[in-house]
Formats: structure tokens, sequence, C-alpha cells
């Protein structure tokens, strides 16, 4: 069937299975450009499908040659109604790291789950013998927590006061002021459970128990701080305590590993165009403005170039992995640069409907946006006929 885009306020609600397959190849090309990365060998990808997951999975394979298991909940294809972009990527990355002669296997569902921990460890258990490295990269909005049975939802508001600030309406470009109201009662502990460290060290608990971390393992989780502008909002909000749980439970986790001499590090991503960023107030125009300067700058970096760099430059150097005061490795180091967040700073308050076409770089963000889904990609013919029906070949 022809498959086109549409929208359902800030979610694509169809993805291109062939568009999606185009995408993945295009990071796999930019990995191998960059050369081999002496890295791990064996890695286990918690949040595998999209964004700094999938980059992560293709930089573990094709940048160090590395066998990847994956672990993502993505809906699968039904006759005449497309899968979840994730299915596509990891469909189009299992066939090509298969090619490549490199084992991938993937695990679909709720990584939250006992379920799903124990399949993946059976899986570890019987393919790989032990892991190296370990990415978690989950971005869920809800938990059900696998020992209480409660279901946690998380909230990205502020704490203590309103907060007001300008937003754009990507799919329009109309920019207007918004206000969020501050969280309610346990809306705090509700965005922890989700979002925090707890479920990263289930885990590492569960994969050091069964024996299946090798010597010297690294685990990294990403997080993000950002600036000023949205700190209100984000980092000293719900969410920011969720990301600060994280980060503790960091250090938490390489005590647990000192026997296996493996550490556990939170890794600080840069602000990029993702399903979940795309629905967080504040965040587009921001993004909008931070790329037309890191652009203009030549320092703009999509999800691969990220943790391409990340591999190359931080994780796999041969030295200490460099961290900040807290322990936290950052890649957002070329984002929070004093000149770029200067220039950001001052086309905020220029921002308008009327202004934000020359000011900023809407259409950069929407393309990015569209890509996530398999759409706008250079290469594909999306006037031809594509077949949604697309499997994984690891999956029954």
């Amino acid at each position: 069937m022809i498959i086109e885009p549409r929208m359902r306020g800030f979610i694509c609600v169809t993805s291109h299975p062939d568009g999606c397959a185009q995408n993945v190849k295009n990071q796999i090309e930019y990995v191998q450009s960059k050369g081999h990365i002496e890295g791990a060998k064996k890695v286990l990808v918690i949040g595998a499908s999209t964004g700094f997951g999938l980059a992560s999975r293709i930089t573990s394979a094709f940048g160090s040659d590395a066998a990847t298991i994956g672990v993502f909940f993505e809906k699968p294809p039904l006759e005449g109604k497309t899968a979840s972009p994730g299915w596509y990527n990891s469909a189009a990355f299992e066939n090509e790291a298969h090619k490549a002669g490199l084992y991938a296997k993937s695990v679909n569902g709720d990584a939250f789950s006992n379920e799903v921990k124990k399949q993946t460890l059976d899986m570890i258990k019987a393919d790989l013998g032990q892991v190296d490295l370990v990415i978690y990269s989950l971005a869920s909005p809800v938990r059900l927590h696998p020992v209480t049975g409660v279901l946690h939802r998380s909230v990205l508001k502020p704490i203590g006061t309103t907060y007001t600030n300008k937003t754009v309406d990507f799919h329009t470009g109309i920019v207007t002021d918004i206000s969020i109201a501050p969280c309610q009662d346990d809306d705090i502990a509700n965005t922890v459970a989700v979002m925090g460290g707890e479920d990263w060290a289930m885990w590492m608990d569960a994969l050091k128990a069964d024996n299946l971390l090798a010597p010297g393992a690294t685990t990294v989780a990403y997080s993000y701080i950002g600036p000023s502008l949205t700190e209100a909002v984000y980092r000293k909000g719900t969410i920011g305590r969720a990301k600060d749980h994280l980060e503790a439970t960091a250090f938490e986790i390489t005590k647990s590993l000192a026997d296996v001499q493996g550490q556990a590090f939170v890794s600080v991503n840069k602000a990029l165009v993702t399903q979940a960023s795309s629905a967080i107030p504040v965040i587009p125009l921001y993004i909008s403005l931070l790329y037309k300067i890191m652009k203009e700058e030549g320092i703009h970096e999509g999800c691969i170039e990220q943790i391409q760099r990340l591999y190359e430059d931080r994780l796999y150097t041969g030295n200490p992995i460099p961290t900040d005061e807290k322990g936290r490795i950052r890649i957002d180091d070329w984002e929070m640069r004093d000149d770029v967040q200067e220039k950001v700073a001052t086309l905020w308050k220029q921002a308008t409907t009327e202004s934000l076409p020359e000011i900023g770089d809407l259409e950069g963000y929407k393309k990015d946006f569209l890509n996530l889904f398999g759409y706008e990609l250079e290469g594909v013919d999306y006037e031809a006929d594509a077949d949604e029906m697309v499997g994984i070949s690891s999956i029954a």
C-alpha cells in the first residue's frame, strides 16, 4: 500500500518500513565512515529501537563488530496497518547485522517486567555467555512495577509554581505562551518510579546474580540537563527529580559491581528531536533555535553522531572515562558551550511566529521528526507500494 504520514497531535500514527530501513542504513554508513572503535564485543541495549538506544546498538555493532541483544516494546504490523517505527528500525538493523555476519537478536516486550528480564537473561546465557556493555535507554511514560503491581505514570510538570514560557507548534510554526501547573501529591514519586534508576539497578542486579557480566563490564544510562531556559519545567521539575535519582543510582550500581570491576555511568546527552521530546512544551522551540546555531557553527549532531562520539571519545579511548564533578559523562558539551547558550538566549527573546522561520530551524526540526517515522529520507520512493508486513527475523 501507499504509506503516508498521518498526524495525531504530537505523534505520527503511521511509519514507513522502507524509510525506517533507509534511516538505519544511513546511520550504519555514518558509523562505518568514522572507522573502527576498540569497544565492547557483547552488548545488551535496553530500549534499543529508536533514538539514542538504536544509535547505541548500531555503533556497537558496526563500530566495534559487537554481538547485540536489543530489548524494546514495539507494535508489530497488521494487514493494512503499519508497525511502530521502532519495529521497522529493529527489523532493518537485524537484516543489516546478519548481512555483515554479526550476531543480533531482539526481545519485544515490557522491559520493566520480570518476564522480559528472564527471557533476555536466558538468551544471553544461551548465546553470549556474558555481556561487557549494558546500555539503558528506556523512554516510557508508564511502568507497571514488577514487585508491587502498581501502575506508575510519569508527568512533566514544574514543582511548586506554575511555569509560563514560549512554545511552538512545530506543525504550524505558531509561537504561543504556555502555562504548566505545578505537580500534585504523588507526581514526583510516580515520575521517579518510571524514569529514575530503580529498573536500571534491577537489570544490573539480575545480570550479576546470573553471572552474566564480564569482568570490567560497563553500563551506561542516558540523561539530559539542558539550559536555564527549560530548567523550571525540566531539570528542576518532576523529570529532573527522576534524572537525579538515575544519576545517584549509577554510584550504587558501581558499588554493587565492585567484585567484577564493573562501572556504571550516566551520559548527559544533547537535546535532540525524539518522539518524547516533541511532546514536551518549550523544547521544540528551544531545539529549533539550538539547531540553527549549532549548524552555523558546524557542531550540530544527531543521535548517531552523538553516540559515535560518546563511544570513540569517552568510553573507549584506552584511558579512564572522563566525568564532571558529579561523576557524569558530558557529551552535551557542544550544546552547553557558553557562546551557544548566549546566542540561544538572545534569539529566544526575539522568537515569534513571524521571526522563527528566519532565526530558527523549524524546517530542520520537522524533517528530523518525520525521519523518526521513516519519512522524507532521500533514496526512498514514497509513491511506490510498500509492504507493511515486515517481520523481525529473531522474533517469531
